[in-house]
């Protein structure tokens, strides 16, 4: 089976890296791949090892661009793939001219809301998915926050929509152990790290409020916070720093390829967005032995399971946040929750079981559009 994969921009990111091991991950000698850029193809796509996948950016324009439709047409009657799987709405029109190319399966994913529409509810957006379902043979909902949002305010008939949880790779337990105790006698900093990108959804200034909130409710304890990524809001959040007088406890590292070794650096990992899907930096950490902070937004309740592998709060509430953070300057609560959560990544959250499920869903969506 040929899978073209279309998103808006292939770069880091939680969406891109589940295309990236849907790709490197389904058995080679049966998938062949193309993925295609609405806009562009960063240095993200030397992560790709399949021997087959090939790369196409169309090069979208600010704006309303309709000729990159025209353009998707051509390269898709070009490519002549089984199945088309779109990725987000910025990519769902693309299904038109997947259909008018040929392509008889479409499968449509959508891995979280953006800042233009954080709760689901804008008329026109949910009136432009509407429409665009009736060209599509299945919805990949990554949560079943956006599930339940797609069957009961998306109004899309449920027999569509087939949830499939995100799911990371278990580090062996051997890297687990190889952080530092937070409760070893010394006083040594506690560390609170986040991975992600730095756009408005994510809501970085939020973090640094309640870091210094926690600042002050602990005072006695030696505070770093680590932010790990880039984006355009990054000028905003050092320039929040500077006003609270944080620059020589909080460190933004940009982007990094060593996610591994940073996460074991880590006491704590906080995600403060305003919305989300099913975020595989949380599903990353927890794999890695670290006990969760985070807003409870989209599915997010579905992963950190509260008083045993971490805390949820509120968005927008750095009071509620810093409070929750303040909790696991405990190292031995840390710890044990930070096991828990490894444990929940390992029974309910593999990267095999989503693997699966998507072979699946391409297998089944191609056989019965083509009896």
């Amino acid at each position: 089976m040929h899978i073209a994969h279309i998103l808006y921009r292939l770069d880091i990111g939680g969406l891109e890296t589940v295309v990236m091991n849907l790709v490197n991950r389904l058995p080679h000698d049966q998938f062949d791949h193309s993925i295609i850029c609405l806009t562009v193809c960063t240095d993200f796509k030397q992560r790709f090892f399949h021997p087959r996948v090939t790369f196409h950016a169309l090069h979208k324009q600010e704006g309303k661009d309709l000729f990159v439709w025209y353009r998707l047409w051509k390269l898709l009657r070009q490519l002549q793939p089984d199945l088309v799987h779109t990725l987000n709405l910025a990519a769902m029109e693309a299904v038109i001219p997947a259909t008018l190319a040929g392509v008889k399966a479409t499968v449509h994913a959508e891995h979280g809301r953006d800042s233009y529409d954080p709760d689901g509810t804008k008329g026109k957006y949910l009136l432009l998915r509407r429409l665009l379902s009736h060209f599509v043979d299945a919805i990949v909902p990554v949560s079943c926050d956006l599930e339940r949002w797609f069957i009961h305010t998306v109004k899309i008939q449920s027999w569509k929509i087939h949830c499939i949880i995100n799911g990371v790779s278990l580090p062996q337990p051997a890297i687990t152990t190889q952080r530092r105790p937070v409760s070893d006698g010394k006083n040594p900093p506690f560390v609170i790290g986040t991975v992600g990108r730095m756009w408005p959804i994510k809501d970085h200034d939020n973090l640094v409020q309640a870091f210094a909130l926690l600042r002050q409710l602990a005072p006695a304890r030696i505070l770093r916070l680590v932010i790990v990524g880039d984006g355009p809001e990054r000028g905003a959040v050092e320039k929040r720093i500077v006003e609270l007088n944080l620059t020589e406890q909080v460190q933004i590292t940009g982007w990094r390829t060593d996610i591994a070794e940073i996460l074991s650096k880590f006491d704590l990992f906080v995600l403060s967005s305003k919305a989300e899907g099913t975020p595989l930096t949380i599903l990353e950490a927890m794999a890695y032995g670290l006990p969760v902070v985070s807003t409870q937004v989209g599915g997010i309740a579905d992963l950190v399971v509260t008083g045993k592998t971490g805390e949820l709060v509120p968005p927008n509430n750095p009071q509620a946040l810093a409070k929750a953070m303040a909790i696991y300057l405990n190292g031995d609560l840390a710890t044990r929750h930070g096991e828990a959560g490894r444990e929940r990544v390992a029974h309910h959250f593999s990267i095999d079981r989503m693997i699966e499920a998507y072979r699946n869903l391409f297998e089944e969506t191609w056989l019965r559009k083509n009896k």
